[in-house]
């Protein structure tokens, strides 16, 4: 207490330990508890020896020149170990060792990793913040109001696996009465998928002036706008459906996309297969346009490969087959209710964490 500065907590003599002493330093950061060893005991023997205290000092110089005025002293002056930090030792009134270290250094390094943590901390919590921002703009990119059709029901639905993504569907009004349906799959994941995938629908729209007249020359124009503006290595596979609401024509194109599903009004199915290659890809490119003619009750399904590349447990895939069932069984349905009757089954069939966007288109002729 007159050579440290400590303060007295507690004095006491307790039942068969004699006299009890609790001393704290002025700060009040420790407790050292003092005890008067019965003389011929184990711990009257250590008298004399390292007491095995450490007191830490935020400035050593400065604590060990105050000390020293009040008479206390030291063995060496401050060293630097291997270890780090700074150290020095004295001796109690009965000879006991006690070390006195200054963590300056070792503080500045823990201090500096408390402010690497913090940063990280930032950054990941600004990343997110970015990241829910992306997700909403990207919201906003799929279509927020269905043009209207007499004859044609339809609905579409993109289920991101992550808060961004590479899948797109979209609606675009091509006049006349001339409606496109458009579902794509941008290569890659993430923000990187989402830029080009924000990419891809600004050509869309901006080229769709011509698709109602020659659809070819629009995909042709969306190909070279999406490979020179891209990296080398960026593709998209998209499928295109032009539908007259006037005549039940449609006209379509696959390029290197799976292949749409048109559900016939008697139950048969056929297959739209690809027309052409993935967009991006390729500077001269080209693909072709077929046409089918719709009649009431027959469905028209775009999809993307993460709808039949969803898989189970034992890892097998739910496929085109399951997909036409859960067609099949909702027929008769809302363009809507398919839908939902897809993605329920998709859902029951892979349950746990999805691993790729879910995207859909479904078209129902009706009577006009």
């Amino acid at each position: 207490m007159d050579q440290l500065g400590f303060r007295l907590v507690a004095d006491a003599v307790l039942e068969g330990l004699d006299r009890w002493v609790a001393v704290a330093p002025p700060n009040g950061t420790a407790l050292i508890a003092l005890l008067t060893p019965k003389p011929g005991t184990a711990e009257y023997e250590l008298i004399g020896r390292s007491s095995r205290i450490v007191l830490l000092t935020e400035d050593i110089a400065a604590t060990v020149e105050e000390w020293s005025a009040r008479g206390v002293t030291f063995r060496h002056p401050p060293r630097v170990p291997p270890w780090g930090g700074t150290f020095t030792t004295f001796e109690d009134v009965d000879g006991n060792p006690l070390t006195l270290v200054g963590f300056d250094d070792v503080s500045r390094r823990l201090e500096a990793e408390r402010q690497a943590v913090a940063s990280k901390a930032e950054a990941e919590r600004h990343a997110a913040q970015e990241l829910e921002i992306a997700r909403q703009v990207q919201a906003r990119l799929f279509p927020q109001v269905l043009p209207p059709l007499r004859t044609l029901d339809y609905a579409g639905v993109c289920i991101q696996a992550h808060q961004v993504g590479g899948d797109y569907y979209d609606f675009l009004e091509l006049g006349g009465r001339r409606l496109g349906l458009v579902v794509g799959d941008i290569s890659g994941k993430g923000i990187g998928a989402a830029l080009l995938m924000a990419h891809l629908q600004a050509n869309l729209r901006g080229q769709c002036a011509v698709a109602s007249d020659e659809p070819q020359r629009f995909l042709r124009s969306v190909n070279q706008l999406f490979r020179e503006n891209t990296p080398d290595s960026a593709y998209a596979t998209l499928a295109f459906a032009e539908y007259d609401d006037a005549t039940r024509r449609l006209r379509y194109a696959s390029c290197g996309h799976p292949s749409a599903l048109l559900l016939r009004g008697e139950g048969r199915l056929e297959r739209l297969e690809s027309t052409g290659t993935a967009l991006g890809l390729f500077k001269e490119w080209d693909c072709a346009v077929t046409e089918r003619q719709l009649a009431p009750g027959d469905t028209l399904v775009l999809h993307s490969d993460g709808v039949a590349e969803s898989f189970n447990e034992e890892g097998e895939e739910f496929g085109e087959e399951r997909l036409v069932q859960a067609l099949r069984g909702a027929r008769g349905r809302s363009a809507r209710e398919m839908l939902a009757a897809v993605v329920d089954e998709v859902r029951r069939f892979s349950p746990h964490e999805q691993h790729d966007d879910i995207t859909l288109i479904v078209a129902r002729c009706r009577e006009g």
